[in-house]
């Protein structure tokens, strides 16, 4: 006897072994993207690193020259817990390369990271990594500039970026925003070149040490007194402007890179 084509086991059968087929062409080629998909993410680090230290300009810097440009950066790994620069023979002690330390994969890990107290935690990231990197472009063997890597919650998502200071440790000399979820022509503004420009020239810390940066409401006076310290708000974005002064302050003072700051300055 023929068999039923129209039964429902052999539609379950031709279903199934569909299914196993997509499955499997689908699991190639996602493993077949993934160098390319590691490749772009590591290129798209290294022009938010550029850009934030001011080498990188969208549409005029070319891909090609992006590799010979961060290759200008030494890359060091961050105690955060002890507040100290790691040389090279102390990070290779420890067993981390910091050109391929994930910190925000070590934060999850309670063995490499520890829980923040909620009077603590100002940028709203929950746990802290015990290390991270940051990224020195130096003349010699002074350092010219410094990025950080920043993140913190705005209003719908954490932000993650990096901030660049000059030589002093304490003028900012770019902001740059690669992930985020905040409305878009809102607290999406962040990623406004307009708005990141207005960082520039900025400074972080007043006269006795403390971080004093802060996104305000509305626009900075520049004849204040304070307007060195003062970065124009985002409009309709308060909570997201707000984040971002938080995640900033928390980042640059004593739990984050404030004393590796002071110690380069010294």
């Amino acid at each position: 006897m023929a068999k039923n084509k129209d039964s429902i086991a052999n539609i379950i059968t031709v279903a199934l072994s569909l299914c196993l087929v997509a499955a499997i062409a689908v699991s190639a080629i996602a493993v077949g993207l993934k160098p390319k998909r590691e490749a772009n993410k590591e290129l798209d680090r290294a022009k938010n690193i550029l850009a934030a230290a001011g080498l990188y300009e969208q549409g005029k810097t070319a891909n090609s020259e992006i590799d010979s440009l961060f290759e200008q950066f030494e890359i060091r790994l961050v105690d955060l817990r002890e507040g100290k620069l790691l040389t090279p023979s102390e990070a290779e002690a420890i067993g981390i390369d910091p050109a391929t330390y994930e910190q925000r994969k070590a934060a999850k890990d309670p063995a490499m990271s520890r829980s923040l107290d909620t009077s603590e935690d100002l940028a709203s990231i929950s746990r802290q990594a015990d290390y991270s990197v940051v990224y020195l472009l130096k003349e010699g063997n002074d350092v010219d500039r410094i990025v950080i890597p920043i993140h913190g919650y705005g209003l719908w998502s954490t932000l993650y970026g990096y901030i660049a200071l000059e030589s002093d440790m304490n003028t900012i000399s770019g902001i740059t925003f690669y992930e985020h979820s905040e409305t878009a022509g809102l607290g999406g503004e962040v990623d406004n070149p307009a708005w990141k420009a207005g960082w520039e020239g900025k400074e972080l810390f007043d006269s006795n040490g403390n971080v004093a940066l802060s996104v305000i409401k509305g626009s900075a006076d520049p004849n204040s007194p304070n307007a060195k310290y003062q970065i124009d708000g985002l409009s309709g974005a308060s909570l997201t402007s707000r984040g971002v002064q938080n995640l900033v302050q928390f980042w640059m003072g004593e739990a984050g890179f404030g004393p590796i700051l002071k110690e380069l300055k010294g």
